[in-house]
């Protein structure tokens, strides 16, 4: 695919320089440029050019026998010894989506030191088969020779779907994984569900900064893969499930361009907000960087995790580790506290999911207020000490 400026019909007028969202076109001496590092190709400037002076070439590749794809293979995620909890939330999710398909589920796990009680729970939440990988040569993440085994597998496999965590490491893994098997790909999802007819993954993400929610379908290449938002499907497991296990840990893949020595964790005083049932998250509202110093408190007096709004974080209040939101982490904890914090759409995106939802901010009008469960009107700087008075009296 591919788009292009006829310039014999481009007469500068600057109605595709308006129509895109994306901020990829710009007139240089009265003639439309397309900046194809931002060009989306999604088509509005095409839409929106009276002179038909830009083209967009679709490249139409159907893949030859649909059939020969069955099943959905979750690309699991092991870190330190331990099986992260999204790999469990899509093997579930999968379970359910291979039910109306009426095909099996099969989980990838890379790592090293990979337990045998890991494994059970992964079968205990859906998985039919499990096809362990776990060597020494894999005891680090490496984008490079993961998505190299990753792509075998798949050629083995044959799935129809894979899924995988919207993580740090999905996402540098698996458009590597995309590309080399000549697929697409949709980021970042927050629902999967299926067209039986025509027995399509149906893959509902955010959109135009979380405005919108698209449902994209990929209907002329196998395998469909989705990244999916941690904290967003529910994890079901069931301890009578039986499955197999599959080791491939021979399986041989070298790393040419890097290799990891070492890797380093942020320290953190009060935990990994993705795996907090707690969090005490604060915004702009909280007005300088010392109150995180409030909010901190406040955590470790609930044995919760501190959260922020982009807003904090860009101000260089909080380090991005503890960023909620859209172009953050996806939580989904039992209390969630937003202190400070209006509530814009991309924000609500990252923590809606959470069981009970607290906000505390001056504004009765914040959007955060729409959503709480609780809503506290007044001067968070009177509130949270009140809150931590309570809690060290008890």
């Amino acid at each position: 695919m591919g788009i292009e400026v006829i310039k014999d019909k481009c007469v500068g007028c600057g109605l595709c320089v308006k129509s895109c969202a994306y901020d990829a076109i710009c007139l240089v001496e009265k003639l439309a440029v397309i900046d194809f590092n931002k060009c989306v190709l999604c088509g509005a400037c095409v839409e929106a050019c009276k002179f038909d002076a830009i083209l967009i070439r679709k490249e139409e590749k159907s893949v030859s026998n649909l059939s020969q794809f069955s099943g959905i293979l979750v690309v699991g995620e092991h870190r330190d010894g331990v099986i992260h909890h999204v790999t469990y939330e899509l093997v579930s999710k999968a379970r359910i989506l291979a039910d109306n398909l009426g095909v099996s589920v099969s989980c990838l796990i890379i790592g090293s030191g990979i337990s045998q009680e890991d494994l059970n729970k992964v079968i205990f939440a859906g998985a039919e088969k499990i096809i362990k990988i776990d060597n020494d040569t894999c005891k680090y993440f490496n984008d490079e020779l993961y998505s190299k085994i990753v792509t075998q597998v798949i050629n083995e496999e044959h799935p129809e779907i894979v899924l995988t965590g919207a993580t740090a490491e999905g996402r540098a893994l698996i458009p590597l994984v995309a590309v080399a098997l000549k697929t697409g790909l949709t980021a970042d999802c927050t629902e999967l569900a299926i067209d039986g007819e025509r027995r399509l993954l149906l893959q509902t993400r955010p959109a135009f900064g979380g405005n919108i929610m698209a449902t994209i379908i990929c209907p002329n290449h196998r395998p469909q893969i989705s990244t999916v938002r941690p904290k967003v499907m529910k994890i079901i497991f069931d301890e009578k499930r039986t499955g197999e296990i599959i080791d491939k840990s021979s399986i041989s893949q070298t790393a040419k361009l890097m290799t990891i020595l070492e890797t380093v964790k942020e320290e953190s005083t009060t935990g990994n907000i993705a795996d907090a049932d707690i969090i005490v998250s604060g915004g702009r509202g909280i007005g300088k960087p010392e109150n995180f110093e409030l909010l901190t408190h406040l955590a470790k007096l609930l044995n919760g995790a501190v959260g922020a709004s982009r807003a904090a974080v860009d101000s260089g209040w909080i380090p991005y580790s503890h960023q909620v939101g859209q172009t953050g982490k996806t939580v989904g904890p039992k209390l969630y506290i937003a202190c400070g914090i209006s509530g814009a759409i991309q924000h609500q995106v990252g923590m809606r999911g959470s069981d009970f939802i607290v906000a505390i901010n001056k504004d009765s009008s914040a959007p955060i207020f729409d959503i709480a469960d609780l809503g506290i009107v007044g001067d968070l700087h009177e509130i949270i000490p009140e809150f931590i008075k309570i809690l060290e009296r008890n």
